[in-house]
Order: structure tokens, then C-alpha cells, then sequence
């Protein structure tokens, strides 16, 4: 499957090749390690402790690197440099469409997360600063209404203004960095446990239901989710092999399970059944190792935000160029890019300020994320298949694959879209 075709010939004229396998393998890190480390503990609780929970981990773990596999091969075949150009090139314009509008609603819905993260740290912020200050009711400017406003104003906006991001190689390693000594004080502190703690957690002996540990799947999808970089990260790196890039996949997702796998361990060990859906939440506001991991962390997320914007602006800008072609408006130039920055901006703020929790958003993001870890790369190994020589056995078992696939994506997204359905009533 490593064979030079004419559609990866194309591909390697078409994205310059400049990303080293450390590089790739730090991106995919960072897309990886976002917002949703956060709520692994709370994932575990709702599992029923630690087994069910890393048993969830592993089974998802499988389809998570061979969704990245598939995208690599994919990519190769069509010779396509985007996701959704994938997608559109194997399974055609109407799957292409739809992945477009998935691709949306997911960014949009990260983006809405990144913020509730920033706000929920910013409150405890101020309670470590302006220790006086009474918690009900709290004054007008340490409310999260204001804060994360004025935030979003003075510092997230202009920095989604640009044309252009480039810095995504600095918020690589920040943001690695920061999941890491989030994951390192977790475990400290459960070691070490400070007087303001818990003292005595309580521990669900067994999952309420055999349901309730498939809720942990949309929380799993979030939190390793780095697929929509996929197929760019490959389509840059200077070595394009599948062996290669089954090496980097594979390595930078037994990283992030690590840190995933710790985090959440240590997080329900420390604080059982009270956990938050936010860990940093459950820590006391005087913390003061606890306040650093808040302040790297939003840091990081705050840097982070621009490059999910910046992904969803250049959907909606394809869109604008093959709908709107006879629409005096440059869909890349100045007025049309403000527009669309700030539209997402104040669309996304809305949406944090008015969502009361973070898992409530998290298990959104879960459901539509199965569609780019299972559903759109099982339906490409599908479609690749029919323009690939490959031998009948071979074949037949990718497809059955691609299958299997598209299957488990359909239940994780049915699931959640389920739970989303209860929670309003």
C-alpha cells in the first residue's frame, strides 16, 4: 500500500513537504490534549471505576489509531491535502458536503468548550486573587459573564483576526506541556493529599447500569480527538509512508493515553463520586499549585482557540468561494474574514455562557467526533477499495473493517445524541 500512484504523486506536488516526524507527532499530540483531559475523571466516575473505564479506553483505543492509519491511506489514494477533499474525492460530493457541515458544528462545539474551560478557571482565578470577595452573590466583575467577555474581546478576538496563524509549533509544545504538569499535579497531590481536600471520597463499587458505561465513549472520542489534523499533518510530513506514519500515530496516541490514563485514575482515586466534570473545579480556589495548572492551562487553550477558529473560517470560506462565485466579496479578504471571526466568536461565548456544564458539551463533541474517528474513515477504506488493486482476502477484510467501523461510529453518535435528548427533559 506504500506503492507511488499518480493520485499521491499529485498530492506531493500539491502540500509542501516540510513537517518532521517529531513535528507531526507533536501536533497530533496538542489536537489531542486539549480541553477534554479535564474531564476524564469525572469519565471514570460515570463508568464505575477504574477497570470499566480503562477497559473503554483500550477498545476505543484500537479504532482511534486505525482511524488515523485510514486516513493517511486515504489521503495517498485520493490525493486530496483536506479532510473534507478526502472525503469529497472517495465518497463524493454529498458525503463531502456533509462531512463539511460535521467539520462546523465540531469546531464550533470546541471552540464553546475552550471557552467554558477559560471561564471556569477565570472564576476560580478570582477567588485566589480577591480572597474577600462573598461567592453568592457575586459581584458584576468577577462573574464569568464579564470576565470571559472581556477576555474574548481584548485578547481571543485579535488574535483570530489574522490571516495567517504561525504559531501553531509554540502552542504545540505549550500545550503539551501544560497537559503534562496538570497530569503531574493530579498525581501529587493525591499522594501528597492536602488538608482541603476530600478526606474521605466515595467510590461507585460498580457502573449504575451496562449502559452507563458507553457514555464514557463520547468523553474518550473528545479527548483523543486529533483526526480533522490528520490528514494535514501527513500531507506535510517530508516522509510520506504509511509505515511512517503508523510509527507517529501510533506513538503519539500511547502518549496522550498515558497522560489521559493518569489523569483520570488519579482524579477519581482522589476525589470518587465528587468529582466535577472539570477536575481543576474540585480543587480548592487556594490551591496554589492548582491555580498554576489553571493559569498554563487556559493559557494554553486561550492559544489554541485561534487555530480551531482559523479551521472552521477556512470551511466557511470554501463554502462562500463555490456558492457565493458571483459575490463581489473576497471570502479571504479583510471585511469578509472580520465578519466571520467575529460572527464565531460571539456565536461560541453565547453558547459557553449559557451551557451550565462542561460535560454537557463535551458529550456534543463526543457524538459528532465519531463521525471523523469512525464513521468518514470507514466509509473511505470502503471507497478506496474500488479504485486500489489489492487481493480479494485483503480487501474483503479492510471493508469488513471499514464496516465494523462506520457501525461502532454510528452507535457512539446514536448513543450520545440520545443522552443529549434526555438531559433537555
Amino acid at each position: 500500500m506504500e506503492e507511488q500512484t499518480p493520485e499521491s504523486r499529485g498530492l506531493e506536488e500539491k502540500a509542501p513537504r516540510s513537517l518532521s516526524s517529531l513535528g507531526a507527532g507533536f501536533i497530533l499530540m496538542k489536537s489531542a490534549l486539549g480541553a477534554g483531559l479535564l474531564n476524564f475523571p469525572w469519565a471514570f466516575q460515570q463508568a464505575g471505576g477504574l477497570a470499566p473505564a480503562f477497559l473503554v479506553e483500550l477498545v476505543s483505543l484500537v479504532f482511534l489509531i486505525s482511524g488515523l492509519l485510514i486516513l493517511g491511506y486515504a489521503a495517498s489514494v485520493s490525493g486530496q491535502p483536506s479532510y473534507q477533499g478526502v472525503v469529497r474525492g472517495l465518497c463524493g460530493p454529498s458525503l463531502g458536503k456533509l462531512c463539511e457541515a460535521c467539520f462546523i458544528v465540531n469546531l464550533l462545539m470546541i471552540s464553546v468548550a475552550f471557552l467554558r474551560v477559560i471561564g471556569d478557571q477565570l472564576e476560580k482565578l478570582c477567588d485566589f486573587l480577591l480572597p474577600g470577595v462573598p461567592v453568592a452573590p457575586r459581584p458584576w466583575y468577577v462573574d464569568q459573564h464579564f470576565t470571559l467577555t472581556l477576555l474574548s474581546i481584548l485578547v481571543i478576538l485579535p488574535l483570530s483576526a489574522p490571516r495567517e496563524i504561525g504559531f501553531q509549533k509554540y502552542t504545540s509544545i505549550l500545550g503539551t506541556l501544560a497537559a503534562c504538569y496538570l497530569t503531574l499535579v493530579i498525581v501529587v497531590q493525591y499522594y501528597l493529599w492536602p488538608k482541603d481536600l476530600v478526606q474521605e471520597p466515595r467510590f461507585p463499587q460498580s457502573p449504575s447500569s451496562w449502559t452507563s458505561v458507553f457514555t464514557v465513549f463520547p468523553t474518550v472520542c473528545f479527548g483523543f480527538q486529533c483526526h480533522e489534523a490528520a490528514v494535514s499533518v501527513y500531507c506535510s510530513m517530508r516522509t510520506q509512508r504509511l509505515s511512517r506514519w503508523a510509527l507517529v500515530s501510533t506513538l503519539s496516541l500511547l502518549v496522550c493515553c498515558l497522560i489521559y490514563s493518569l489523569t483520570g485514575a488519579y482524579g477519581f482515586l482522589t476525589f470518587g463520586a465528587q468529582v466535577s466534570a472539570d477536575i481543576l473545579m474540585s480543587y480548592p480556589g487556594s490551591d496554589v499549585v492548582a491555580i498554576i495548572a489553571r493559569v498554563l492551562f487556559a493559557v494554553s487553550v486561550v492559544t489554541v482557540y485561534p487555530i480551531v477558529l482559523f479551521l472552521g473560517r477556512l470551511v466557511l470560506q470554501d463554502c462562500w468561494r463555490r456558492n457565493c462565485s458571483r459575490s463581489p466579496a473576497d471570502p479571504s479578504g479583510l471585511g469578509v474574514r472580520l465578519a466571520l471571526t467575529g460572527s464565531w466568536v460571539a456565536v461560541t461565548l453565547a453558547m459557553a455562557l449559557l451551557l451550565p456544564n462542561l460535560s454537557e458539551v463535551i458529550g456534543v463533541i463526543g457524538g459528532i467526533s465519531s463521525f471523523f474517528i469512525f464513521i468518514f474513515p470507514g466509509l473511505c477504506l470502503i471507497c478506496a477499495m474500488d479504485v486500489e488493486p489489492l487481493g480479494p482476502r485483503l480487501k474483503s477484510c479492510l471493508e469488513l473493517w471499514g464496516v465494523l467501523s462506520v457501525l461502532v461510529g454510528t452507535f457512539i453518535f446514536g448513543q450520545s445524541t440520545v443522552a443529549a435528548v434526555l438531559e433537555l427533559f
